[in-house]
């Protein structure tokens, strides 16, 4: 017989669900705490590991997580930007103390980010054996994925499925409690329209394969070929299920080749653009100068250092898959971030709390990648919106019970 542990904490005016090894989820309706049961026992003989916890989960009625989607592919730098975003909050994000090694969630005070690789239904060898790429949806459980996600946005913690990197295999869960921010990061956060439509706002990095391929050729010519070969074999099922995410997205990160050096192919120096979705609800778009204005913009050399072949900034409005947009571009790089303060000058609508805090993060991460250009830039930009987009919804939440009072 298992023996239980029994842990609890405040939770009044609940909903309750009950997630065990051997049953389905069982909802109930009662005032009660929440309770976490912890069976001694294990289980054995499957691969995907098993588990003899039984949760049971008290969600409060006011409660409620907020859900953001990063979507990219692989290498198109989601890790940086979950830094970036976790460092906005405060505090570092790292993995769940005590729990798998090899469990790619990452937990801070504010956020937990979770890889959507976990809810791969196929490992490795499955996929190879049934010739689908991890692009592929017939090799991911969007069920699982949605029924999740839903459940942590309305405050009730879930049992985790692993994927392990390292071996390929789906790993024993890993509990995941509500926090305030949930990240879902990976191929498919926009892909299934249940989820997306729980995504209180979603980001897509979209990396030109121009610049792919010209960064893994800057490697080892024998790593080059092999990856430049990867790139390439992916690319159908690229197409055809990750990039058109991108439509649904409330703000896109693009990186292209820049256009001050003609021909250029290094891509050592880029040219970014932040496009951003009008009308999206607790989001205003960044603007430079003068907001629906179409403005081209090279700063003063006296104060932006730059070296050749200089800093060149763009704004205006556009359409793109149909949606009204406003686009923010910065083509070249910065030698100085110390003066990139000149520019945030220049710069509203960027939610900051005081004077220069978009350039106090960008030298406080001067060694992440992109830090010398616009990838660093609009990703900062982007991580304070989503703190704003948080903080609007909370204080929207609080005040909904006032007014319905004085109604």
């Amino acid at each position: 017989m298992a023996i239980c542990t029994v842990y609890t904490t405040q939770s009044l005016n609940s909903t309750c669900s009950i997630y065990t090894p051997t049953t389905t989820k069982t909802q109930l309706s009662f005032h009660q705490k929440q309770l976490v049961l912890f069976s001694s026992s294990k289980r054995s003989g499957s691969r995907r590991g098993g588990s003899n916890t039984c949760v049971i989960t008290c969600a409060a009625g006011d409660s409620q997580t907020i859900v953001i989607g990063l979507a990219a592919d692989s290498g198109c730098g989601k890790s940086t930007f979950m830094r970036r975003l976790t460092s906005v909050f405060g505090g570092a994000a790292e993995p769940p103390k005590g729990g798998n090694p090899d469990s790619n969630t990452l937990i801070s005070d504010t956020t937990t980010v979770i890889c959507l690789d976990d809810y791969h239904s196929l490992d490795r060898t499955g996929r190879k054996e049934k010739g689908v790429t991890a692009l592929d949806p017939r090799a991911n459980n969007f069920d699982l994925m949605y029924e999740q996600v839903k459940a942590i946005k309305d405050g009730v913690a879930v049992e985790k499925p692993i994927y392990n990197h390292v071996t390929g295999l789906l790993d024993p869960p890993e509990l995941i409690k509500p926090p305030k921010i949930l990240v879902i990061e990976g191929l498919h956060p926009m892909f299934d329209q249940r989820v997306r439509d729980l995504l209180d706002f979603s980001i897509y990095l979209d990396i030109s394969n121009e610049v792919k391929f010209a960064w893994k050729i800057q490697s080892v010519d024998t790593v080059w070929r092999a990856s430049k070969a990867s790139i390439e074999a992916r690319k159908p099922d690229f197409d055809a299920y990750i990039d058109p995410q991108k439509q649904y997205a409330d703000a896109v990160i693009e990186v292209l080749p820049t256009q001050l050096i003609p021909g250029d192919n290094e891509g050592k120096v880029l040219r970014v653009k932040l496009i951003m979705k009008e009308g999206v609800k607790y989001f205003s778009p960044v603007y430079l100068f003068d907001e629906g204005s179409t403005i081209s913009w090279i700063p003063c050399g006296r104060k932006l250092t730059c070296s050749y072949p200089g800093i060149k900034f763009f704004y205006g409005p556009e359409s793109y898959f149909g949606h009204e947009v406003s686009v923010l571009e910065m083509d070249g790089q910065f030698d100085r971030l110390d003066e990139l303060i000149y520019v945030e000058s220049h710069l509203s609508n960027i939610s900051t709390k005081f004077y220069g805090e978009v350039t106090q993060q960008m030298l406080k991460h001067a060694d992440f990648p992109g830090s010398n250009n616009g990838t660093g830039l609009f990703q900062t930009i982007v991580g304070l919106k989503i703190r704003d987009l948080f903080e609007q919804i909370i204080a929207s939440k609080a005040a909904a019970p006032v007014e319905a009072t004085k109604a």
